[in-house]
């Protein structure tokens, strides 16, 4: 089982998203594809609500990455630890907060086992606008996903 330490993870890329508010409403850019490199603009996109004290995760994907959008009404614990062998950083993990105070997207490169837990009373938003569609074209293809949420011996365990 692998220990791991507390720590910044190497090509995670996290972005403050700014709401931009007027007597309408607001406005939040998700994404641009003129600040994300090509090999992580979206392929499809979808939005989850998650419910106080629920965690979705731990997970990972050999191929693909996240580009989750913490937008609110709730806030998340988003927790990342690095597996990947050739990565400086194998061994870390990640620990970070965000959502409706702190809005933020934060793209997770495929290899890295991430989990979210909403940590407020109300259901919180996700979006996500992962790389690569789910199940592939057309959905023919396996799901690209190592689900370690019903192991109870997984070093991937959240606070």
């Amino acid at each position: 089982m692998m220990n791991f330490k507390n720590g910044i993870i190497q090509d995670v890329i996290i972005c403050d998203l700014t709401k931009y508010q007027d007597n309408r409403g607001w406005l939040m850019e998700l994404f641009r594809n003129d600040v994300i490199s090509e090999e992580f603009l979206p392929a499809m996109s979808y939005i989850s609500q998650t419910e106080p004290g629920v965690a979705r995760g731990p997970h990972e994907h050999k191929d693909q990455a996240d580009l989750f959008c913490f937008i609110g009404p709730s806030t998340f614990r988003l927790y990342l630890w690095d597996t990947r062998k050739s990565s400086p950083t194998v061994g870390y993990r990640m620990v970070l907060d965000a959502g409706e105070h702190k809005p933020q997207a934060v793209i997770v490169p495929a290899g890295i086992v991430h989990a979210y837990k909403n940590i407020e009373s109300k259901p919180g938003w996700v979006i996500n606008l992962p790389n690569k569609l789910y199940a592939g074209k057309g959905r023919k293809d396996a799901v690209d996903e190592l689900r370690y949420e019903s192991d109870p011996n997984s070093p991937y365990q959240l606070d």
